[in-house]
């Protein structure tokens, strides 16, 4: 696999580039001391020349790739610093995201525990859903919580004629009770004056009965 398709960042890229330049530049210099069998000091003018323009070249590309790498440094410790940050993003976005799903099963388990509830009006002795649409159609398209709730308000109506009719009979029977008892006192009073009469009666009778 060729560098390029390894590095993709325009700034290595730069780097190799620069650093490919020097390699370079060192391998034309060691080749003409090899070839002239020489060193710096002991080669030819002209072979000295050619050196001197070589390593001019040199420590210029030297001095690019120095200055390349430390961008290239800045850029990789700029990137890491991003890349901690994201990180610590993504971290808090994971654990919003497990306390989303931590109330997610929560609050289905609430649904669920409501759903499964006998709750009380489920027990109401309500008349059937027919014979209810049969006397409000105008319920006919509601839905099935405002059809509910609209069967236990006339439930809850009826109920509360039924209990306005007991606490009149209610009433009536009290009235009828407190008129009994005070018939039944009369009646009790006219007996004690009955029998006063009687013993009266009785008692004028034997006076009459001794004078003759």
């Amino acid at each position: 696999m060729d560098q390029d398709d390894i590095v993709t960042d325009p700034l290595l890229h730069s780097v190799l580039i620069a650093a490919e330049r020097t390699r370079q530049e060192c391998l034309q210099i060691t080749h003409l001391l090899e070839q002239h069998k020489a060193t710096l000091a002991t080669a030819p003018q002209d072979v000295q020349a050619e050196l001197s323009e070589h390593q001019k070249q040199l420590f210029s590309n030297l001095s690019q790739m120095r200055s390349l790498h430390r961008d290239a440094l800045y850029e990789v410790r700029k990137t890491k610093a991003e890349t901690t940050e994201r990180r610590h993003e993504i971290d808090a976005l994971h654990l919003q995201l497990q306390n989303l799903y931590y109330e997610q099963r929560h609050l289905i388990g609430e649904i669920e525990a409501c759903r499964s509830y006998d709750h009380k009006y489920q027990q109401l002795p309500l008349i059937p859903l027919e014979e209810f649409l049969a006397q409000f159609p105008e319920h006919a398209s509601d839905d099935e919580s405002g059809l509910m709730t609209a069967r236990i308000n006339h439930e809850y109506e009826e109920r509360q004629k039924l209990e306005d009719q007991r606490q009149a009979l209610l009433k009536k029977k009290q009235s009828l009770i407190a008129e009994n008892n005070r018939r039944k006192a009369d009646l009790e009073s006219l007996d004690q004056d009955l029998e006063k009469f009687i013993i009266v009666s009785k008692s004028m009778r034997g006076q009459d009965d001794s004078t003759f």
